[in-house]
């Protein structure tokens, strides 16, 4: 039988709203000290009046407390708990995708605090983030080898998070990896490092706003910034761009991006550029290379709020350097995944960068995070990716 949390009174509101988590000064310590549970713990969490709200796990050295894992007190936290949520899970992207490559576990969008799995086809890929998820590691795996009996399993456990958990950063791999990951996305075919690339491999998250550019991309040539692997770049060609260059810091992620574009057939359209990004683009302006269309998709420059005034001013800063690259009447896509940078205010810094640079900026369209990131109704914090499309021109 698990411990219990006791809420403070008038604490539980939140909880009946739908939220997932609890954090610590709403726990009545009085009667539940902290101190006599271990990171991790499973709980059964009641309301003040002992009626009970659900069943989750505990951090107690956190400021997120608990997180909620099932509102049925009497579940059991074993692999049929799991299979039943993945299953979930599952009839959403099937709703969606008709190929195995995408998101499979968004956290507690998926209402899987913890957890992530990305499926690239037969190779699943899980972090889990949770010292609470970490102690339930084989009901999670004895679930997705029972649904989908994967060639490899790839635990990806060198996150900074884990850290913060005391949790192992070394990555684990159950089953046979094959020599290559290939996935498709867009039309588009994609060799992936899963185990020394970016978080899981790929960012699927952007699949959306990326098929939006391959109607817009044809004869054009495209700058693709903070490239990665190329999906921006890649898809632009694919859909009929005359040229794709792209710029990432990473050696290894331009190595597999040539990869990509050679099974695809496009490497002769394809350049590129390693170095730092605030460092290449200069350089680009002053050797008078100029875009049709250029893509800003960096890592998150707020990760903490802490961040926000210096993320913002490299928000600001990038845009400004990409406007000046692009031709009259050029497109710019500009995206950030910080959940700490709102939609109106990178909006805000986009337009700031135009009137610096003496551009008129019109944003023609928006785009976010796909189905296979769901966004859960209660918690702002799993809705993050915003993108926003602009025409960019100098008014004479």
């Amino acid at each position: 039988m698990f411990q219990t949390v006791r809420l403070k009174k008038n604490e539980e509101k939140r909880i009946k709203q739908g939220h997932l988590w609890i954090y610590s000064n709403e726990i009545d310590t009085a009667i539940t000290p902290l101190k006599a549970f271990t990171n991790g713990e499973p709980v059964v969490v009641e309301a003040h009046n002992g009626k009970a709200l659900g069943i989750g796990y505990i951090n107690p050295h956190s400021l997120i407390a608990v997180r909620l894992l099932t509102r049925n007190k009497d579940t059991q936290l074993g692999t049929r708990f799991f299979k039943k949520r993945l299953e979930q899970a599952q009839a959403l992207r099937a709703m969606h995708f008709a190929q195995p490559f995408y998101r499979l576990a968004f956290g507690e969008g998926d209402l899987l605090p913890g957890l992530v799995v990305d499926r690239h086809g037969d190779v699943l890929v899980v972090q889990l983030t949770t010292a609470g998820m970490e102690r339930l590691k084989d009901k999670v795996i004895d679930a997705l080898q029972a649904l989908y009996a994967p060639q490899a399993i790839v635990l990806k456990n060198n996150l900074d998070v884990r850290k913060q958990e005391g949790l192992g950063l070394e990555d684990e791999v159950i089953g046979s990896l094959p020599d290559e990951v290939v996935i498709e996305e867009n039309g588009t075919t994609f060799v992936l490092p899963v185990l020394d690339g970016q978080k899981t491999g790929w960012f699927y998250d952007h699949r959306i706003s990326r098929a939006h550019l391959q109607q817009l991309a044809r004869g054009k040539r495209v700058l693709d910034v903070f490239s990665y692997l190329g999906g921006w770049g890649l898809e632009a060609v694919q859909a009929g761009a005359s040229e794709a260059v792209c710029i990432d810091s990473s050696e290894r992620a331009l190595d597999h991006l040539a990869l990509s574009a050679q099974r695809n057939g496009l490497l002769e359209r394809v350049t590129t550029y390693q170095g730092n990004v605030f460092e290449v683009l200069p350089h680009l302006i002053v050797q008078g290379e100029r875009f049709d269309v250029v893509v800003v998709d960096p890592p998150a420059f707020v990760k903490r709020k802490k961040d926000f005034k210096s993320g913002s001013e490299g928000y600001r800063r990038v845009n400004e350097l990409a406007m000046r690259l692009l031709n009259p009447n050029g497109i710019l896509v500009s995206a950030s995944c910080s959940h700490h940078m709102p939609r109106d205010v990178l909006r805000r810094e986009i337009g700031l960068a135009g009137r610096h640079v003496d551009r008129q900026v019109q944003i023609f369209a928006q785009g976010g995070q796909g189905p296979d990131h769901p966004i859960h109704p209660a918690i702002a914090e799993t809705e993050y990716l915003k993108t926003f499309f602009s025409r960019v021109w100098l008014e004479r």
